[in-house]
Order: C-alpha cells, then sequence, then structure tokens
C-alpha cells in the first residue's frame, strides 16, 4: 500500500511538473509507472533525449508513429522523490539547451510542492 502511494506522489509530481514546464501529457489517465510527454513543438523528441542523456539522464523514446514526438519518464523501481527533482531539473536543462523558453527552477518547484503536499 505505501509502495503504491509513493508510486502515485512521483507519478503526479512528474506530470504536474511537466504542464507546468508547458509540455503536453501523452495521456489524459496516465499509469503510475512512467509519464509520457509531447516534445514541444519544432522540436524532436530524440534531440531533447540525446540533450538529457549529456548531463545524466536517459529517458526512453517513442515507438512506431510517436518515434521522435514523446519522451517517457519511468518512475517505479530504484526511483525517488530526489530522483523526480532531479529528472525535471535535468529537463528544464535539456529544454533550454535546445531553445525552448523554459524558467529553470520552475518545474523542480512544482514538483517539490507535490511531493510536499503528498506527506
Amino acid at each position: 500500500e505505501n509502495l503504491a502511494k509513493r508510486h502515485e506522489i512521483m507519478a503526479k509530481a512528474t506530470r504536474q511538473a511537466v504542464k507546468e514546464l508547458g509540455l503536453e501529457l501523452l495521456s489524459e489517465s496516465p499509469a503510475n509507472s512512467a509519464t509520457g510527454v509531447y516534445a514541444p513543438a519544432g522540436i524532436n523528441a530524440d534531440d531533447l533525449r540525446k540533450e538529457l542523456l549529456k548531463i545524466g539522464f536517459r529517458v526512453a523514446g517513442g515507438q512506431d508513429h510517436l518515434k521522435g514526438k514523446i519522451f517517457r519518464i519511468a518512475h517505479m523501481g530504484y526511483f525517488d522523490f530526489m530522483d523526480v527533482v532531479q529528472v525535471i531539473g535535468g529537463l528544464e536543462i535539456a529544454l533550454k539547451k535546445i531553445g525552448y523558453p523554459v524558467e529553470l527552477g520552475k518545474g523542480v518547484a512544482k514538483a517539490q510542492e507535490i511531493v510536499m503536499e503528498g506527506f
């Protein structure tokens, strides 16, 4: 029960942080195992993934018709609340490096708020 709640909070924190950055979620009713996110218009999701990898974050890409359009952030397994904060911070950096207008810290702050509310 506590494990399911933990994953629910991490998923919510990830989704809310991503939306705070102006990005669109893939699913309107996503699972708590991973968050699928559309890359911003004009940005290839695989290019964004490469930028994330350069700074130490590995996120999954889309398959078939979603290849290059989405990326997926997993939040189960050996993953905790600080990992959420770190991956969102990394996402902000990667977005900024490829030219997306993002306010650094905005998504991280939202993730922190959600985690604090969860406990």
